[in-house]
């Protein structure tokens, strides 16, 4: 069955490895091509009023990217994940449930 290349790749908590990969090609075609995993992490630390050119421009792809993995998931991954404030804190807590960590 098909997926449409408009909706992100849905993520049900099974074939993570296939998801992810999928899912960081869906985000950059999505105008954040400039936009990862690794470094989708800018929550500004300054007040909205003195934010940079440069921030807004950080925030806005760290937003879109958000709402991007947010419309993947249903209810129940979502619930784990709805807390984070950028899209790299989504990804990391991903990997840590679906890959897990190599610190024992």
């Amino acid at each position: 069955m098909a997926q449409s290349i408009d909706k992100p790749p849905f993520f049900d908590g099974t074939h993570y490895a296939h998801w992810k990969k999928r899912m960081k090609f869906f985000i950059k075609s999505k105008d954040n091509f400039e936009v990862t995993y690794e470094d989708c992490s800018f929550v500004p630390q300054q007040s909205k009023a003195d934010w940079s050119a440069e921030d807004r421009k950080k925030m806005e792809l760290n937003c879109k990217a958000l709402h991007i993995l947010f419309c993947a998931f249903g209810p129940n991954i979502y619930e784990n994940i709805s807390s984070c404030e950028s899209a790299k804190e989504v990804w990391d807590k991903l990997e840590v449930t679906y890959e897990g960590t190599d610190k024992v």
